[in-house]
Order: C-alpha cells, then sequence, then structure tokens
C-alpha cells in the first residue's frame, strides 16, 4: 500500500513542479526567468519526481507506475483553478473523473 501513496505523492510533486515553472515563466525576459526561485524549485521537483518514478518501477510493474502518472494531470487541473484561476470546462472535469476511475481500476 505504501508504494501506492508514494505513487500519488510522486503525482502531486509532478504538479506542484509544473505550476512552479509556470510561475517561473510569467518573470519578464529570460534572464529574470532564470533569477527566478520557481524555477529551481520547479527543477528540483521534477528531479524528485523522476528519482521516485525510478525506485517505484524497482517495485511495482511498469504497466501500473506510467498509467497512474496521469493522476499528475488531475492534481495540475486542480491547482490550476485554485492558484492560477484558470477555467476548468464540464468536458475537463468529466476526463479528469475517467483518469481518476482509471487509476482506481488498476490497483482494485
Amino acid at each position: 500500500m505504501m508504494l501506492y501513496v508514494s505513487l500519488v505523492i510522486m503525482t502531486m510533486l509532478g504538479a506542484v513542479a509544473s505550476l512552479a515553472l509556470k510561475k517561473a515563466c510569467g518573470a519578464q525576459g529570460l534572464l529574470a526567468i532564470a533569477k527566478s526561485g520557481f524555477l529551481y524549485v520547479g527543477g528540483f521537483l521534477y528531479l524528485s519526481t523522476a528519482v521516485i518514478n525510478i525506485i517505484l518501477l524497482r517495485y511495482l510493474d511498469y504497466s501500473v507506475v506510467l498509467p497512474f502518472t496521469s493522476l499528475t494531470y488531475v492534481w495540475s487541473t486542480i491547482l490550476s483553478a485554485k492558484i492560477l484561476k484558470e477555467h476548468v470546462s464540464k468536458k475537463q472535469m468529466t476526463g479528469l473523473a475517467l483518469i481518476v476511475l482509471g487509476t482506481c481500476l488498476l490497483i482494485l
């Protein structure tokens, strides 16, 4: 069970990494982006996600780990709606629900 919790944490870290990089890109100019702390936080979180992914692949089947990473889309959409105030359509919500359903079916 702890492996599946680690999978969920990995996907959450990936979503936060993407959000940090999105925030870094809000800076004006390449130099400002390079100086942004968000750039380094995002990069560190992506690296952390990759390391967790590699570790999990030692213990779980690839056919489980890879589809599970689709949960990153769910967390990314939630973060974009809550933090970036982006609109989430009904079609997107339906897609996210299907991702969650599919992920649940994988672990049963």
